[in-house]
């Protein structure tokens, strides 16, 4: 399975990526940045994405949007990676349409476990 990881800072990328490869069955491509997001989906047809909720230029909630906006991408699940996440944030976010939210920080041992459970 494909998943595409969206977040502006490095580490946290990196360290989601290498998280998540620990399920040899799942391949991983990442993005900076909102705007290199809705490219590598539209052309990479992940089958989940995880998105970071805050972002420079174009934050998580405004590519959400994007994606879902977009017949190539409007079914894929989203599940939002955010450091927000009180009770009312995580249902904001529900309600947006997001299959769930990854509180960060996010314990790297179970994120693979964790977003299969919404493929």
């Amino acid at each position: 399975m494909k998943i595409l990881c969206v977040d502006d800072e490095d580490d946290i990328r990196e360290i989601a990526k290498m998280s998540l490869e620990l399920d040899p069955d799942i391949e991983v491509a990442t993005a900076a940045s909102g705007l290199i997001a809705l490219e590598t989906a539209r052309s990479w047809h992940p089958d989940l994405i995880v998105l970071d909720y805050m972002m420079p230029d174009m934050d998580g909630p405004e590519t959400f949007a994007r994606l879902r906006a977009d017949p190539a991408t409007n079914a894929t699940p989203i599940i939002f990676m955010t450091a927000r996440a009180q009770a009312v944030e995580v249902a904001a976010l529900i309600e947006l349409g997001a299959a769930t939210v990854i509180p960060k920080p996010f314990d790297p041992l179970t994120l693979a476990s964790t977003v299969r459970d919404y493929l």
